[in-house]
């Protein structure tokens, strides 16, 4: 993938103004569309896979860390991160197997379990408040991130590395909280 920065003339940064990276997007977008005079399908598919990568912290770091030239490596999480993770994979089967119990049940069982199914959702709330809460902690350190960064610290490239590691971690898990949580509703 070329540059998504420059593409969408953004500036190379971890922490990017949603808002600044939104009108860029559509700023490009209207210059490149098919549909309009001068538009080019290609060069509009790039710009909107460029909004795509930027606009993910994930995915945005990932392609910051690309084009640093960053080799990839397993980045192993901390005792706080693997500790969440292992409530929330024991959470996540627990309520994939009172999913299975709910569904060959009949409508009086099912009336029954409303109180087991209101505990696995406050459950899974709390989950996805401690999933954003940690996933509000990592965007608010990438500002400073940038400003060593921006004067040369190439350490910070393993600093970076890691927090892409952990925004991947949380964006996976809040997905599949959330489906669950559809899943009980």
């Amino acid at each position: 993938m070329p540059d998504a920065f420059t593409l969408l003339g953004m500036p190379r940064v971890a922490a990017l103004d949603e808002s600044a990276l939104r009108q860029a997007w559509l700023e490009a977008g209207r210059a490149t569309h098919p549909d309009l005079p001068g538009g080019d399908a290609a060069r509009s598919a790039e710009v909107n896979a460029a909004f795509e990568t930027l606009q993910a912290p994930e995915k945005r770091l990932k392609h910051l860390l690309e084009l640093y030239r960053v080799p990839w490596r397993s980045v192993p999480i901390d005792e706080a991160m693997m500790a969440l993770f292992s409530r929330l994979g024991a959470a996540l089967q627990e309520v994939a197997s009172f999913l299975k119990r709910k569904q060959s049940t009949t409508a009086l069982s099912r009336a029954l379990l409303t109180s087991e199914e209101m505990r696995w959702r406050e459950t899974l709330e709390h989950l996805i408040q401690e999933i954003e809460a940690g996933r509000a902690a990592c965007l608010a350190a990438l500002p400073e991130l940038d400003t060593r960064l921006q004067t040369g610290d190439e350490t910070v490239l393993a600093t970076l590395q890691a927090m892409q590691a952990r925004l991947a971690y949380y964006a996976r898990w809040q997905a599949q909280v959330r489906e669950s949580l559809l899943a009980l509703m």
